[in-house]
């Protein structure tokens, strides 16, 4: 299927990574990259936890736990089963298998390696072949304003299970992060083929990225048409708060309201088929929208959904005049 192309796809961690697998089963290491929210890293235990990339990574490297929807497979549970028994902070579930990816981690990044290249060594281990960008190698923290008052992401969605209501988001250190210099050179290639937002939460997993001035600002000025894939399907979520969310932030948990939230900065959206009624509400003024199977429970599935996607993005990069 290769044309040559060249591709950036934005995601978060499990919803996101479904796409993802589907992306890097249609095009190879040299056709595409992946930019990943980081803002959900925090440390724990004084580790550094990154549940995005990992996300990300074990599902390439198609290694991921089927049961839980993150993780690892075959994982097992000794390491937090004991430091529950001694009365220690046990509500983050560390798998044993998944505990040795954050210590190698911490390991690297306190001898003073960057977050990328630790990034890339983790992913070479486990034979993964495309390549992976936090979007920042400087620290972003996801904060969620609720009426519980601000809770770090991990507390919010892990500890409280989401159960607080949402009322904001702040990107802590968004505002002087940099972004990683191969992507900002990929965004700036005249051959760049397209960008895609993959079905990640659009407040939590994929505005931290946004919210790096310089990966926004060479968004816009890409030549490459910015596609992204709803996450919201019949005015539910799939995977994750996000329909909750929208909910209590006295948002439509619809569709174009996804499209919406992203305004100017998409060329176009693919909806679920289910929600192919809604088309005609894009009119002239949106973005390009399509519908399209976007539910994936199968590796078929992810194909599908990705050889669809693809071929839109190719479509708008011959025909959209960029802003």
């Amino acid at each position: 299927m290769s044309r040559g192309d060249r591709f950036l796809a934005l995601t978060g961690g499990v919803g996101g990574a479904k796409l993802a697998v589907g992306l890097a089963a249609v095009l190879g290491p040299d056709e595409l990259s992946f930019l990943v929210n980081t803002g959900d890293d925090f440390e724990h235990l004084g580790l550094h936890v990154a549940p995005d990339l990992d996300s990300l990574m074990y599902a390439l490297a198609d290694v991921s736990n089927p049961d839980t929807g993150w993780g690892r497979r075959g994982e097992t549970w000794q390491f937090i089963e004991t430091l529950r028994e001694l009365g220690g902070e046990g509500w983050f579930a560390l798998g044993d298998r998944d505990l040795a990816v954050h210590v190698q981690r911490t390991v690297r990044l306190r001898a003073g390696a960057s977050l990328s290249c630790v990034t890339r060594e983790l992913n070479a281990a486990l034979g993964t072949r495309h390549a992976i960008w936090p979007m920042s190698d400087d620290p972003v923290a996801t904060i969620v304003h609720t009426t519980h008052g601000p809770l770090a992401f991990q507390h919010y969605f892990v500890r409280e299970r989401c159960v607080p209501d949402v009322t904001g988001f702040e990107f802590a250190g968004a505002g002087t992060a940099k972004a990683p210099v191969a992507v900002l050179d990929l965004l700036a290639a005249p051959d760049l083929t397209g960008i895609i937002l993959c079905p990640s939460n659009p407040y939590v997993s994929i505005d931290p990225i946004l919210a790096v001035p310089e990966i926004r600002a060479a968004l816009r000025a890409s030549v490459a048409p910015v596609v992204a894939v709803s996450p919201i399907v019949a005015g539910l979520a799939l995977k994750g708060p996000t329909a909750k969310m929208m909910a209590e932030l006295k948002v439509p948990s619809t569709a174009p309201a996804v499209a919406a939230h992203y305004g100017d900065l998409l060329d176009g959206f693919v909806i679920d088929l289910q929600d192919a009624s809604l088309l005609e509400t894009f009119g002239d003024a949106g973005p390009a929208a399509i519908a399209a199977p976007t539910v994936m429970l199968t590796f078929d599935d992810k194909l599908r959904l990705a050889t669809i996607v693809i071929e839109f993005v190719r479509e708008l990069r011959a025909s959209v005049k960029r802003r």
